[in-house]
């Protein structure tokens, strides 16, 4: 990779850009110093690359945002129009070769979260965002390897398309070796594909690989994530893709099923993704993690992969707004393709939060339920461009079309109980009159990290919502913040999860900005929350409901793979008891019903199953 960058703000005025002053910047990235621009130049300058056994070079650019043109040695040689499209050119390099890359922002609706507020600027800068290379390659060569796994009757399929270029017309037979991933003795099986090309030309050679008794790609805490190299051989040249084979399916009431069996879904949403954030998901005992109205890369799609973690893959379309249906369309079925060999794309949505019905809290009384509803009853969006735009999407994915509040109907609901309107106790009657009782792709409240006083001018206010916190909060201290946070993330979490949500996603996993709805910090710090949501995700967990003086339900879910027996044992107050307790895979199974005293200051819950215990503490 070019090791040296220089960058510039520049206008826009068609052919190359030749700035008067460049500045040094770090490629990949997103420059500060650009924050706030909508249009930066990029340039480098690198050597000729090839060893003596190659003919040709290639140059691989991946993350251009949001739209780009590339330079080449004063030739204009790609232009890109979405992030997640890597861009590929074969050439022919000079002894000294320059190299200029022109992004710009979004000029249309979908430019998704990073051209909101809940991103900061210094984020959002136009650039080359995940990667650069530049390497030697011999004549004929193969450029990429698209992979589309399938389940079929006699096992699976995985269709293969490699892209080849050559220099000088070609008749050839591509080999592809396919075996386990991982397996570095193991012989895989081996198939040929015809490629034809004429002189100059980038052809596609296409084979369908028979994958006969193949070891399934499961979610975690299901089963082991297995997957397949597929290995494309052509003269001297290889290229390498690896993909899993899994089915998933969407059930009558929006959940997920994947290889044929129910997975009740609990996830996170990413705000703006690093691969260190699915580490930070499996922390929580998510097995889902949604991808906020912005595209993942590949490095976070294969940390996925490899974590067992599913992806509801959002487009990068976010806000009130009317949108070109043609131009979703087209990007649903892009980044469909461009992911499809990853097993862990179950789910795309469409458009996400259509209106902002409560961009002021409302309260928790009376009143404040009559102007819910009016604010509902006012709210207005037509849901169909949306609806065009979701079938465009393959078979073989979840689709949510539009992620909303209350009065959008929506097939996955965004809940804010306790952060934009009333508590946690409000959550019951809001999904039960606005029949909201299904996938909920949004619920949470924001907090400061540590350390952080809103009050400084340095402070980062992106992702953060100063006014709902201090209503809701009272205080700018984060241990009272954090504390609150933490307070309605498990009781949303919890109440979704013992009433039988079939997906329940909570916002967000990671800060954007200085502060926000992330139970980590901007800088991975774990939030009191992040502990909270870890215990309300326990895949196997007792619950006490509601957990407050009076009558209170102990539900058990279960959401391993396998039904379970154990004892539940809890203390509540000077008053303690336990039973016995089966439940079936999936399930849920109310044990016992507990009187909470007044006086009671704690409620200790413990779920023990063979030689395993899992506590739940709840401050009263």
């Amino acid at each position: 990779m070019p090791s040296e960058w220089s960058g510039a703000a520049v206008d826009p005025g068609g052919g190359k850009p030749e700035p008067r002053d460049w500045q040094d910047v770090e490629v990949p990235g997103r420059p500060a110093a650009f924050a706030g621009e909508d249009r930066v130049a990029y340039r480098t300058v690198f050597d000729d690359p090839r060893d003596p056994a190659d003919a040709l070079a290639l140059l691989e650019l991946r993350g251009l945002y949001a739209n780009a043109e590339v330079w080449l040695n004063d030739e204009l040689v790609a232009e890109s129009d979405a992030v997640f499209d890597p861009v590929r050119v074969p050439f022919e390099p000079d002894e000294e070769n320059e190299l200029v890359v022109e992004c710009w922002a979004p000029e249309d609706r979908f430019g998704g979260i990073h051209d909101t507020d809940r991103i900061p600027a210094s984020e959002s800068v136009p650039g080359i965002w995940w990667g650069v290379d530049v390497t030697g390659q011999p004549d004929p060569f193969v450029v990429d390897v698209d992979l589309t796994p399938r389940v079929t009757a006699d096992g699976a399929t995985v269709d293969a398309a490699a892209e080849v270029y050559a220099s000088e017309p070609l008749d050839d037979r591509l080999t592809l070796t396919t075996k386990p991933a991982g397996d570095r003795r193991g012989r895989g099986m081996m198939d040929r594909a015809s490629v034809t090309a004429a002189a100059g030309e980038r052809a596609v050679a296409e084979h369908a690989i028979d994958v006969r008794d193949p070891s399934l790609w499961w979610p975690r805490g299901m089963g082991a994530q297995h997957r397949y190299e597929v290995r494309a051989k052509l003269d001297d040249t290889v290229r390498t893709e690896t993909t899993g084979i899994a089915t998933v399916e969407q059930t009558e009431e929006g959940g997920l099923r994947v290889n044929g069996e129910h997975v009740p879904v609990r996830g996170v949403a990413l705000q703006d993704a690093t691969v260190a954030d699915a580490e930070r998901a499996a922390e929580v005992n998510a097995n889902l993690v949604r991808a906020h109205a912005h595209a993942l890369s590949g490095d976070v799609y294969e940390a996925c992969d490899e974590a067992g973690l599913l992806v509801w893959q959002d487009l990068p379309l976010t806000g009130p707004g009317v949108f070109d249906i043609a131009r979703g369309q087209d990007l649903a079925e892009r980044l469909a393709r461009t992911y499809s060999h990853h097993p862990s794309l179950a789910a795309l949505g469409i458009h996400d939060e259509p209106t902002r019905t409560f961009a002021d809290r409302v309260g928790s009384g009376l009143v404040d339920r009559l102007r819910f509803r009016w604010r509902v009853w006012r709210s207005d969006y037509d849901r169909g461009a949306a609806d065009e735009v979701a079938e465009a999407v393959p078979d073989g994915l979840a689709v949510f079309p539009v992620v909303g509040e209350p009065g959008t109907a929506p097939d996955a609901a965004a809940l804010y109980p306790g952060w934009d309107y009333g508590g946690v106790d409000d959550l019951e009657w809001v999904t039960e009159r606005y029949d909201l009782g299904g996938v909920v792709g949004e619920f949470g409240a924001g907090s400061l990290p540590d350390g952080v006083d809103p009050t400084d001018d340095g402070f980062e206010a992106a992702g953060f919502d100063a006014a709902k916190h201090d209503a809701a909060v009272g205080s700018d201290d984060p241990e009272a913040s954090q504390a609150y946070q933490a307070e309605v993330v498990r009781g949303i979490a919890e109440r979704l999860r013992t009433d039988g949500a079939p997906v329940v996603v909570a916002n967000a996993l990671r800060d954007a900005g200085g502060a926000g709805m992330g139970v980590y910090a901007r800088d991975g710090t774990p939030k009191e929350a992040a502990d909270s949501l870890a215990t309300a995700f326990d895949p196997v967990q007792a619950f006490l409901v509601g957990a407050s003086p009076g009558e209170c339900e102990v539900v058990v879910a279960n959401d391993a793979p396998e039904s379970v027996t154990g004892t539940v044992t809890w203390t509540v107050g000077d008053e303690s008891g336990e039973a016995e307790v089966t439940v079936d895979a999936g399930d849920r199974a109310v044990v016992e019903s507990v009187s909470v005293p007044k006086s009671a200051a704690s409620a200790d819950l413990t779920l023990a199953v063979g030689d395993a215990a899992v506590d739940n503490t709840y401050r009263l």
